[in-house]
């Protein structure tokens, strides 16, 4: 380190000035430095001779510089122990002397106690006397000669004699001082053993009872030695504080005797922070836990068994000396093997035995079961149906989505459900409806499937399209109502026909009503029809075209019921937006390729649901009311060439009427023949009586 950027020399080390290195060997003792000439890397030890001293300092040797051992010699070492009294017995040795191993007896500083320890144990505290306090009452006497000292075990010398008169100033409670007394009369003492004059005034010193916020004090007059146990009361707690408990003061002199424990437990969490802690009057602050952890280690197969504690466990120490392979055996892990290592993952094929015979895709595996077989075949559904392609081979229960059609056990019907499993009803009975026609209107008997027992006597449910004879009235009827209204009209035609007959005669019923008669129309024509069928004839009286509408029968425009006007009159706006929707509705489906299109109502109420219908009719749309309470709601179709758009509304209707009078009723003429049609005119006619059927009683 003495020059920079050395000169190349071939006869020199590389990177060397060729002077002497001179610099400090690192031993610390060696005084020499480095005498080789500049050298890399540290210098070498130092080869001069130098004289050392052994351990113990009584021998002497030559040895190198660098030596770095220490020189040991087998003298007894000699040197003088911690207790300053006895010599080291050791060989010569490194280091300080051990302490002194042998032992002395002392004495306390009052000399009632003896004990044994190793010599030149504590003489820093010894007093000429003794060396240690045995912590009991000293009880030598004092200078006066009459007392014992009352301290505990101390070092010489005792105190004065409390009691003196040169020491005691004042009266026993330290309220007044007895120069006070001497003149009020008092006896001056002379020796100690002289009683101190009482000034008469209660004590008043501070007892070890009570709390800081009330001070208990004595309540004795002005006296010598202790005080009187107190005559009050104080609380003491338990050992976590939670509750007090009072006792008289007389008993606290003795604390210990009286504490005690309250029942409250401790729900503080323990160390572990799984556990509570459930200790009564717990005075703990950490809370250790002491139960077994318990849980499962990383291996799945072992438990902790170390105390309860916070975070994961360590990992299973357990270790096996087997070697683990894969099934087939082609890959290997060697010991050691660490509990819960996996088996070693393998390329090969598995070659466990299957259950089908296709070839196998997938690899060598540690789990017990294979992967499902994904081979396509082909496999017929659950019902025989059909011969389903593309299944993957472990699928096994396969539905085509077709009803199941197989014939019940009653033999009348075929299981409506889709493809499935196993029996169609295994422990139920069948409860499709009976198809069994009945004798009177060859409907279906609909009540719950009787194999084995006659159909019952029921009204019979279903709904017949019925109309007048006209055609105009159409109505749709429950069948047993309509039976009903037809065996009025069937007893009135029987009765108008039995006039002629005398009375006890028997007469075939079924040759008076015709098949005609029995295949009329149920419905009675109104005064609209009659009206209707009157102008038909005059039309055709007059030889006037039914194009032509002369009465303004076609253009009068839809009827809307009392009832529905009435509603649109309490809710306009409602009816308004419905009959806007219904027109777009049409016009949408008639301008169109679609052949029908619908609409969907929100939720709505009842009566809102009706006003909707009653319109449906009157525009030709099918409506449906779909969904339970309270979310029933209403869907309408319009259906291409059969809804219409009426050339009045219900709201154009209600403004007409109640800007002017309702127009004049249509006159009805009476039917007349061909002949005397243009004669009669002019003339008034007699209407016909009109026979309502369906009020005439059975």
């Amino acid at each position: 380190g003495k020059v920079h950027n050395p000169e190349w020399n071939r006869n020199e080390i590389p990177h060397s000035c060729g002077e002497l290195c001179g610099k400090k060997r690192q031993c610390l003792d060696c005084p020499h430095l480095c005498n080789i000439l500049c050298h890399p890397g540290p210098c070498p030890s130092c080869p001069a001779f130098v004289t050392k001293t052994c351990e113990c300092g009584q021998t002497s040797h030559s040895v190198r510089c660098g030596q770095s051992t220490k020189i040991h010699c087998s003298n007894v070492c000699g040197n003088t122990l911690n207790c300053g009294k006895h010599s080291c017995t050791q060989v010569c040795h490194a280091g300080k002397c051990s302490p002194c191993q042998l032992t002395a007896q002392q004495v306390c500083y009052c000399g009632s106690n003896f004990r044994e320890v190793l010599c030149g144990t504590e003489e820093e505290f010894s007093d000429g006397f003794g060396n240690f306090s045995c912590q009991n009452i000293c009880g030598k006497k004092l200078n006066c000669g009459r007392h014992n000292c009352t301290q505990v075990c101390h070092p010489q010398p005792c105190q004065l004699c409390p009691r003196l008169p040169q020491v005691v100033y004042r009266c026993p409670c330290g309220q007044t001082p007895l120069s006070k007394l001497l003149e009020l009369g008092c006896v001056e003492r002379k020796i100690c053993t002289d009683p101190i004059p009482s000034c008469g005034k209660t004590c008043g010193k501070p007892l070890s009872c009570g709390s800081y916020e009330f001070v208990h004090t004595c309540e004795s007059l002005c006296h010598e030695g202790d005080c009187k146990p107190c005559s009050h009361t104080s609380n003491i707690y338990c050992r976590c504080g939670f509750k007090k408990k009072e006792v008289p003061c007389a008993l606290l002199r003795n604390k210990a005797a009286i504490t005690f424990m309250c029942d409250k437990r401790c729900n503080k969490k323990r160390s572990c922070g799984r556990h509570k802690c459930n200790e009564v009057c717990c005075v703990d602050t950490e809370h250790k836990c002491s139960l077994v952890c318990g849980r499962k280690l990383n291996c799945g197969l072992h438990r902790c068994e170390e105390p309860c504690h916070r975070g994961s466990c360590q990992t299973c120490w357990q270790t096996s000396f087997d070697e683990l392979t894969c099934y087939c055996g082609e890959s290997v892990i060697y010991p050691p093997v660490p509990c819960g290592t996996q088996p070693p993952e393998c390329k090969k094929t598995c070659t466990r035995p299957h259950d089908c015979d296709h070839p196998v895709y997938h690899s060598c595996h540690s789990e017990e079961k294979c992967p499902p077989c994904t081979y396509l075949t082909q496999k017929w559904c659950m019902g025989k149906h059909e011969l389903r392609s593309n299944i993957p081979c472990h699928l096994t229960d396969i539905s085509c989505g077709l009803r199941c059609n197989q014939m019940l056990k009653c033999g009348m019907h075929k299981c409506k459900r889709i493809c499935h499993k196993g029996e169609c009803l295994i422990d139920e009975e069948c409860k499709q409806p009976c198809i069994i026609p009945r004798l009177y209107c060859n409907h279906p008997c609909m009540a719950p499937c009787h194999p084995s027992s006659p159909c019952p006597t029921t009204s019979c449910c279903a709904k017949v399209d019925l109309q007048c004879e006209c055609g105009r009235r159409k109505e749709t009827m429950i069948c047993s109502e309509a039976s009903n209204t037809y065996q009025r009209i069937a007893a009135i035609s029987i009765a108008t026909k039995l006039t002629d007959l005398q009375l006890g005669d028997s007469v075939e019923i079924s040759r008076l009503i015709t098949k005609k008669e029995m295949k009329q129309a149920r419905l009675q024509c109104d005064e609209e029809c009659l009206a209707l069928q009157r102008n038909r004839r005059l039309a055709e009286a007059l030889e006037i075209d039914d194009n032509s509408d002369p009465f303004n029968v076609r253009s009068s425009g839809p009827k809307y019921s009392d009832l529905l006007k009435e509603d649109a009159r309490k809710d306009l706006k409602f009816v308004s937006d419905i009959e806007k929707e219904m027109r777009m509705l049409v016009e949408a489906v008639n301008k169109g390729k679609h052949t029908k299109k619908s609409h969907c109502y929100p939720p709505m109420n009842r009566d809102h649901r009706r006003i909707i219908h009653e319109l449906a009719q009157v525009y030709g749309i099918e409506s449906v009311s779909y969904d339970n309470e309270p979310k029933r709601n209403v869907v309408i179709t319009a259906v291409k060439g059969k809804s219409i758009c009426p050339s009045n509304t219900l709201t154009s209707v209600l403004d007409k009427e109640m800007q002017s009078r309702p127009p004049p009723p249509i006159p009805h003429y009476k039917q007349t023949d061909k002949s005397s049609a243009n004669s009669g005119l002019s003339k008034p006619l007699k209407e016909e009586p009109i026979i309502d059927y369906f009020d005439v009683q059975d």
